[in-house]
């Protein structure tokens, strides 16, 4: 590509670029159009635009504040007047004189004061009115090489358009080179739209296909069954408890997986509290049963201990010996757990990343099981698949993820959804406060635990950041100690401390030596401490509403009446609408619904997808229109050719091979 040598190459390639195809589809991140002129009366707060002004340099002021060089004036139009203010750029103010007409182009901020445009460019005259592609820079690669080099490649090549054109057609779709020439030099708003539309419907349709043809693969026949005879009332009969149908049902479903012969690979997605580690040990003791051994991946040390204990209530009753596999063991610990995985005298091992270690190795292994499913990449679960031959798998997950984004995450597997709340778990009164009343709410939580409850905190931070006002957790902590809850025995939990440290501080919480937990996140998923009635989360709108749900959560798992209380200032109209839901709903699924639309993919997608391609135009939140035609398209091909063998699809399916792949290596 003529433009691009040695040193630009390199360059290149730390964006993870080494084709011109790669280029081609390093889309641009926005536009602008510096040509198309507003009148300074038509601004709103946070437009980036361009205002025809005369200048005004009556009331110019230069000031210098620690280092920082501002300079303001003021400017016009017909309709108004405008702040023009330059931050450590003395230059371009002074090249400006009073009465010189011209287009300033920046961002717009409003106010009781009026309208504002900082470091704005100036242009001596009128531009053209089209939209510019602005990139994603790094180093020596600005936008404006990008778009040279993008621009050769376009002008010497032509694209090749794999895609049916009976899928093109009854979707309405334009040629990939049409997509692709438009994308980065589009025409007006509606081309650019139409292009948009067929490049993220080309990515979700080859990741569709993708997850589509590895579910094909993994229906591969195996030799691990269970025993035909296994029912799982033998299970239910020792339970204190009635299983709810929805666990009967998920029961029901994987045991049908385990008995016919072919590999099972299913998610069991349960909203909190909904059970899931019941239907895990059903399906361990079916295993175990039939002499196979079955692990549990946990994401944390205090999940995977918790998982122990309520495993082992399980299953002791029925002889099948457990073992917890984690870092924290000592040496001597961890080599004799290991020996009795080798020689199948345990029969369940639970355990975090430590259970994927090369030494590890199972006498018989049957089923996996990986808890937060989220919280771990592809190719985590791929290494524990292959410490067995044609081993089965259970994903597990407590994120209630709406059902048309779990149908494109998890393609490649079968969905069972716990729907129903055992009975016994009360609902969790929610309030929304702000930081006026936050004393009282100290009060509140000091009353119940000195009555023996136990309580939560959580805050969004660790460390300071001065860039927002986000109060740190070391400094919320030594607030606390002058407030309410001041005698109130408290510690502090969060993921800096090293992982002896954080079971030492959860052991102290679940005995009840520490009362008042002050946390982060750390506490979202799995920790069970059924005596904590009271949930406190400060900044609650920095959260996602599925996070939210997750640490309210923690509490109502017990006997006492549970409280969350969301802390929040938060003025804007979004995140009262956002917090209002959470506290109207327990249903997590109906709040991961409003996440989604209100806040988009990020907090299911933003660890999930690790290991999986990433999207580079598709948004899964406002284009789900899109992602029900890809997701019909793409299961259509694979119904009529399962494993792309056909002439007609060889390009697609070496498209789908580059684009997954060593993503799923061994994963079935």
């Amino acid at each position: 590509v003529k433009g691009i040598g040695e040193k630009r190459a390199e360059a290149y390639k730390s964006l993870g670029i080494s084709s011109p195809d790669a280029l081609l589809r390093y889309f641009p991140k926005g536009y602008i159009n510096p040509g198309k002129i507003s009148l300074i009366s038509e601004l709103y707060d946070g437009d980036i635009a361009s205002v025809r002004v005369t200048v005004s340099k009556t009331g110019e002021t230069k000031k210098r504040i620690r280092g920082l060089t501002i300079t303001r004036f003021s400017a016009y139009d017909e309709s108004g007047k405008i702040a023009v203010v330059y931050y450590n750029n003395p230059y371009t103010p002074e090249k400006l004189k009073n009465g010189d007409e011209c287009v300033l182009y920046g961002r717009v901020t409003k106010n009781l004061y009026g309208a504002e445009i900082t470091n704005p460019f100036v242009y001596p005259e009128n531009l053209p009115d089209k939209l510019v592609p602005q990139y994603r820079g790094k180093g020596m690669l600005t936008s404006n090489v990008i778009s040279k080099n993008i621009e050769y490649i376009l002008e010497n090549t032509s694209i090749s358009d794999p895609l049916p054109i009976e899928i093109k057609n009854e979707v309405g779709l334009v040629s990939l080179d049409k997509a692709i020439r438009e994308i980065h030099h589009p025409e007006s708003e509606e081309t650019l739209e139409i292009a948009r539309e067929r490049l993220i419907f080309d990515e979700l349709f080859y990741f569709q296909l993708g997850l589509l043809k590895l579910k094909n693969v993994s229906k591969e026949k195996t030799d691990i069954k269970i025993n035909e005879d296994f029912s799982p009332e033998e299970f239910y009969k020792t339970l204190p408890f009635e299983p709810t149908g929805s666990q009967r049902k998920a029961v029901d479903e994987a045991l049908e997986d385990l008995k016919n012969g072919t590999l099972m690979n299913r998610l069991l997605q349960g909203d909190v509290g909904s059970g899931k580690t019941l239907v895990a040990a059903a399906l361990i003791l079916a295993a175990a049963k039939s002499g196979y051994q079955s692990v549990l991946m946990a994401p944390t040390e205090i999940l995977a201990a918790q998982h122990l204990e309520t495993l082992r209530g399980f299953l002791d009753k029925f002889g099948v010996k457990t073992a917890l596999l984690s870092g924290s063991l000592k040496a001597s610990e961890k080599r004799s757990v290991k020996e009795s995985i080798f020689t199948g005298e345990v029969q369940v091992v639970i355990g975090t990343h430590a259970v994927i270690e090369k030494d590890v190795e199972f006498k018989n292994l049957g089923l996996v099981i990986t808890d937060e499913q989220h919280r771990f990449g592809v190719a985590q679960r791929s290494r524990l698949l292959g410490k067995g031959e044609g081993v089965h798998c259970l994903v597990m997950s407590a994120t209630p993820i709406p059902r048309t984004l779990a149908l494109v995450m998890y393609s490649d597997l079968d969905i069972s959804v716990l729907s129903e709340i055992p009975k016994g778990r009360e609902k969790v009164d929610t309030f929304k406060i702000d930081s006026s009343i936050r004393t009282r709410a100290l009060g509140f939580i000091r009353d119940h635990c000195n009555e023996g409850r136990n309580a939560y905190i959580v805050c969004p931070l660790i460390e300071n950041n001065i860039e927002n006002d986000l109060i740190s957790i070391e400094e919320y902590s030594e607030m606390l100690k002058k407030s309410p809850v001041k005698d109130v025995p408290m510690a502090v939990l969060h993921g800096k401390m090293k992982p002896k440290e954080k079971e030492e501080v959860m052991l102290a919480f679940q005995k009840g030596d520490v009362k008042l937990l002050i946390s982060t996140t750390v506490v979202e998923v799995g920790v069970d401490v059924p005596n904590a009635n009271i949930m406190m989360i400060e900044n609650a709108e920095r959260f996602g509403l599925s996070q939210l749900h997750q640490l309210r959560g923690r509490v109502g798992r017990g006997k006492h009446k549970s409280y969350c209380i969301l802390v929040s200032d938060s003025k804007g109209e979004t995140a009262k609408s956002r917090l209002k839901a959470i506290c109207d709903t327990a249903d997590g699924f109906k709040i991961a619904e409003f996440d989604l639309k209100t806040r988009g993919p990020g907090d299911f997608f933003g660890n999930m997808q690790h290991g999986l391609p990433s999207f580079k135009i598709a948004d899964l939140a406002s284009d789900m229109r899109i992602v029900k035609k890809a997701s019909e398209a793409a299961s259509a091909m694979i119904n009529t050719d399962p494993m792309l063998k056909q002439p007609e699809n060889a390009e697609i399916k070496k498209y789908v091979n580059e684009l997954f792949e060593d993503k799923f290596e061994n994963v079935y």
